[in-house]
């Protein structure tokens, strides 16, 4: 055996300093410091944002500051405990006094013959019980995750991945949702011509028309996508039958009623449809942002005829309206998270921004215009939370 000197070991032990490199590249998953605090202020204000709105922010008269501050703190708290189960209520508080008191040293007294003496170990004890609460609410997470993850690949599933290749059209489509599962919806397809339409054209062979649609429910998470999914499907189910437009967005604000919760859940939506062959776009706006419609010569027309939101009234009347879309322009449809995305100040993106980001693109094609004009909004926001899901179409004549 050859030997070895005890101070040595059969391998070479990596560096304090290096180990300690690889453990925080491990937990930061290589974020510069800036990026996580510039997260964790996000985070921050979002939580915030969601506690406070339990808390009244009232100004008592005569009550003094100090009094407001611990009134305000106790609300935060409460609003923050209540949000756990009975069980996990109990173990907070338990733990939380165990860490004081462990703190503290302080004796409580059980009984005239029966002392505690709660010193340094109660901490210890009441440390341990809010670590237990911490991985209770991280499996919850996980476990959510793990389903709002399969419900995000079912959605993806409801959209298309790709635009259609359609002689004469180039169409570019991006969506990012507020939280794992999203209340927009896009869509392109072609129609089965209607009577009087004439023949299919070889080019489109289900069809002549190409109708395309982006709308928005209400809300957002998993609510507003499972409302999604039942658009999408009442949506394509009208589809397949030969009527027009107008008697399809009929239909489809008759089923968006039936599931709005008395038009608590409605729906906006800009639906469409493109004769391939005489190039005239019929449209109908329900109570959707007004697409922009770039003019080849340089000005921009605003998509506004329709009526209400889907699902506010069954009986509710729309009305159409027909404009060509000539070689060379373009139509962008998008959802009000792109003109409301929000910077760390509030500030929103709004239309003049995403005016002005068009007309920068106006000479791209439909897909480096819409990443050049999604990339914009990613970089005004920086790290504020995204309020709401952004989505964009766009359609060139070519």
């Amino acid at each position: 055996m050859p030997y070895q000197s005890s101070g040595q070991s059969g391998h070479q032990s990596t560096p304090f300093g290096q180990q300690l490199r690889i453990f925080w590249r491990r937990v930061s998953e290589g974020l510069e410091i800036q990026d996580l605090w510039g997260q964790f202020k996000a985070d921050a204000r979002a939580g915030y944002t969601l506690y406070s709105k339990e808390v009244d922010w009232e100004i008592v008269p005569g009550e003094s500051n100090w009094k407001r501050y611990w009134r305000i703190a106790k609300a935060l708290f409460w609003a923050m405990v209540m949000k756990l189960s009975p069980t996990r209520r109990v173990l907070l508080i338990v733990s939380l006094a165990f860490v004081l008191f462990g703190m503290l040293g302080t004796e409580v007294d059980i009984s005239d013959r029966t002392v505690i003496n709660l010193g340094g170990g109660e901490a210890i004890v009441g440390a341990l019980g809010l670590f237990l609460l911490l991985a209770l609410e991280l499996a919850d997470r996980v476990t959510m995750k793990r389903d709002l993850e399969i419900a995000k690949e079912i959605q993806h599933w409801l959209v298309p991945e790709t635009p259609p290749v359609i002689p004469g059209v180039d169409i570019a489509f991006a969506s990012r949702a507020a939280n794992t599962v999203a209340g927009d919806y896009y869509d392109a397809f072609l129609r089965t011509p209607k009577a009087g339409d004439g023949p299919a054209i070889p080019s489109a062979p289900d069809g002549r028309r190409l109708m395309v649609v982006v709308a928005d429910v209400a809300g957002k998470s998993v609510p507003a996508a499972l409302l999604m999914a039942t658009l999408q499907a009442s949506l394509r189910t009208l589809a397949l039958e030969p009527t027009s437009l107008l008697e399809l967005v009929a239909g489809l604000n008759s089923y968006a009623c039936e599931h709005s919760q008395s038009g608590r859940r409605f729906t906006t939506a800009f639906l469409a449809e493109l004769d391939l062959v005489t190039s005239t776009l019929t449209y109908v706006n329900a109570g959707h942002n007004q697409p922009v419609l770039m003019r080849a010569g340089g000005g921009l027309d605003r998509l506004g005829e329709g009526g209400l939101p889907l699902g506010i009234m069954r009986d509710a009347r729309y009305q159409s309206a027909v404009v060509t879309l000539g070689a060379g322009e373009r139509l962008v449809i998008f959802t009000d998270g792109v003109v409301e995305a929000e910077d760390t100040g509030a500030n929103e993106f709004g239309e003049p921004r995403l005016l002005t980001e068009l007309q920068l693109g106006r000479n791209s094609s439909a897909a480096d215009a819409l990443q050049r004009l999604m990339a914009s909004i990613e970089v005004f926001a920086g790290h504020a939370p995204q309020h709401d899901d952004i989505t964009c179409l766009i359609l060139d004549r070519r």
